[in-house]
């Protein structure tokens, strides 16, 4: 993974300013420490920062074609690129490098833009053709890799990170309220959606098309389930389960494709466990494991990452977590992440990737993918128990117009009641604010292609959710990524490989949820390589103290940034109403029922870091 940028004029041939190029990339400096290129010729610019994996000395980019016609960054990898490039070396192409990412160039060159679908990998790329005079990009199918845009009066900008849009000079900065909105309704910001007016995300599994005639987007690739009236392969379990592990084998593989040292971050359940376990089988030396610890017991795992990393021989690196260091990096977390969050778990995904980088470990791999695809969440549960009682459609009819807004069913219900979110965010906007609610409530603009969970049975539907609002620009995205690689390091997820995710598409339900038990036949999996009492454990979710955490402990900056005074002067949210829920969230005995409710005001404290770190305007200026 490196970080990419760049600006294509739209209109006219004006040369693109090199000292904008380079500021741009100079914000990217820590997704690429190893190196740097710069390539500018008259209407287009491109940068890039290397953080070098894969042919660690001719593999700076940009990359061109043997004619110099086609100029590529890419931020990335693509693992299945040794297969890819035999054959395009049998077509007469002739490689200058044997970095992964140059095999993109050559199949743009033998296909088109239709060689998306021949890649398994996770990239964001931009190819600049100067004989069609456009750019053609991609991010891929799960969004590991992050692609920002926009359009500034006659440039397309782009970039691994909106910092480097923001360093161009034309750019004006302004909150996006949906963005805002999504925040506090879902679990993070949803593609094409920034915490940015004016700057999008491509969405996971699309490219991007831009020349004279403006810029479009497009899915090249999307999950497909079974419709219900299909059915499901006539197989036996135990097929199943031969698949799914000879597919996460291969997966984990590829993965540990690299001139570098590869390790695995180990939280002491399930998924993190079977990947790291296969890794340990499939590489000679001990892989090196990383993992967090809290001095709070109710939520500190490292009793079992303990007995995983000498059940498995690693040699095991344990970071603790206090009060201290979570709000020391809080404001880090947000200027890399650059978007509010609503817990404070960045912070340890900072420490993490810290303690893999001081160790000379930039890679690592992950369990990410798997809850999502395999059915780990209680959320799964909790829809059987109500599917059990009969489907039941919303008394009122509010609650139903909602749902059909954002899912296209009134029977799908995800996490919480849409009217119960909406009370709840109107209660704490500001009157400002809330006057303008109808022009930027979220459910008024479309967030997942609802026909893709028209009729599919409701595990899946949930499954799909899932995937599309928490997965790919949360817990890969400012989660993931962003926190990794603010130190340099590249996160790897074998369970989100196409092989391994269209597999789990065709899984029936009942495989996966068996007798109200989530991920069953993982589980199943798991047993041939993970010790018996992480394969039986409760699912466990990623905790870190929160916002009450922070006011007991009295951080003076904390109480700076939710007094009545700040939050008055940005005009976002109501101060009475924040007082109420500090006075609440204070009191010793409190406690956040995890996972039902949300820590409220970690979403606005940290709205406020974000404000700061970004010199976003106060609401009215």
């Amino acid at each position: 993974m490196c970080g990419i940028c760049g600006i294509f004029r739209i209109s006219g041939d004006q040369r693109v300013s090199s000292d904008v190029i380079e500021a741009m990339t100079q914000t990217l400096a820590h997704r690429g420490p190893d190196d740097r290129g710069h390539f500018v010729r008259d209407g287009v610019g491109l940068g890039f920062r290397r953080l070098s994996i894969i042919d660690l000395f001719t593999g700076n980019q940009p990359l061109a074609n043997e004619d110099q016609t086609i100029f590529l960054v890419c931020n990335g990898e693509i693992f299945n690129h040794r297969q890819l490039r035999e054959e395009m070396i049998a077509r007469g192409h002739r490689f200058r490098s044997q970095t992964d990412v140059e095999v993109l160039i050559h199949l743009y060159e033998e296909l088109g833009d239709d060689f998306l679908g021949r890649l398994n990998g996770q990239f964001a790329f931009m190819l600049f053709d100067s004989v069609r005079n456009r750019l053609f990009g991609a991010r891929d199918q799960f969004g590991v890799a992050p692609l920002f845009y926009a359009t500034i009066g006659r440039d397309f900008v782009f970039g691994s990170e909106i910092k480097a849009i923001l360093a161009h000079p034309g750019i004006e900065r302004r909150v996006d309220l949906t963005g805002l909105d999504q925040v506090l309704s879902l679990p993070g910001l949803v593609s094409p959606r920034t915490m940015f007016a004016g700057v999008s995300s491509l969405p996971p599994g699309h490219c991007i098309t831009v020349n004279q005639h403006g810029v479009s987007t497009a899915p090249f690739w999307d999950l497909r389930f079974p419709r219900e009236s299909e059915g499901h392969e006539q197989r036996t379990e135990a097929s199943y389960r031969e698949e799914i592990e000879h597919c996460l084998v291969k997966s984990v593989r590829r993965r540990l494709q690299a001139d570098v040292p590869v390790g695995a971050y180990l939280s002491g359940g399930l998924d993190s466990s079977l990947v790291t376990s296969i890794m340990q089988a499939n590489v000679p030396d001990p892989v090196r494991t990383f993992s967090i610890a809290f001095e709070q017991q109710l939520i500190d795992e490292r009793q079992y990452q303990r007995i995983a990393a000498r059940e498995f021989g690693c040699r095991h690196h344990e970071v603790e977590l206090d009060v201290t260091a979570i709000e020391s990096r809080l404001r880090t977390a947000i200027w890399h992440a650059e978007c509010p969050l609503k817990e404070t778990y960045n912070t340890a995904s900072l420490v993490l990737s810290a303690a893999a980088r001081a160790h000379g470990v930039p890679v690592v791999l992950s369990g990410e993918g798997a809850d999502e695809l395999f059915a780990g969440y209680l959320g799964y549960r909790f829809d059987a128990f109500r599917r059990a009682r009969g489907v039941q459609r919303p008394t009122a009819a509010k609650e139903a117009e909602l749902r059909c807004r954002v899912f296209g069913d009134a029977t799908i219900f995800y996490e919480k009641n849409l009217t119960d979110i909406e009370a709840a965010k109107l209660a704490l906007y500001s009157p400002a604010l809330g006057a303008l609610f109808p022009e930027f409530d979220f459910t008024r603009s479309d967030v997942i292609d609802t026909s893709r969970i028209k009729d599919i049975h409701p595990l899946h539907q949930r499954s799909y959710l899932d995937m599309k609002l928490r997965l790919g620009d949360h817990l890969v995205g400012d989660h993931g990524d962003r926190m990794l690689m603010a130190n340099g390091v590249e996160g790897r997820f074998p369970f989100l490989d196409i092989e391994v995710a269209e597999l789990a598409c065709r899984i029936p339900p009942d495989l996966k949820l068996q007798s109200y038990q989530e991920k069953y036949i993982l589980k199943e999996v798991a047993r041939k390589y993970v010790p018996q009492v992480i394969v039986e454990r409760e699912k466990y979710g990623f905790n870190a103290p929160g916002t009450p955490f922070l006011l007991r402990s009295g951080v003076e900056w904390v109480e700076q940034l939710l007094s009545p005074e700040t939050i008055r002067r940005q005009g976002y949210f109501d101060p009475g109403a924040i007082a109420e829920l500090k006075q609440r969230y204070a009191q010793p005995d409190f406690q956040l029922n995890v996972p039902t409710e949300d820590d409220v005001l970690m979403t606005v404290l940290t709205f406020g870091l974000f404000l700061e770190a970004f010199d976003m305007p106060d609401l009215g200026s």
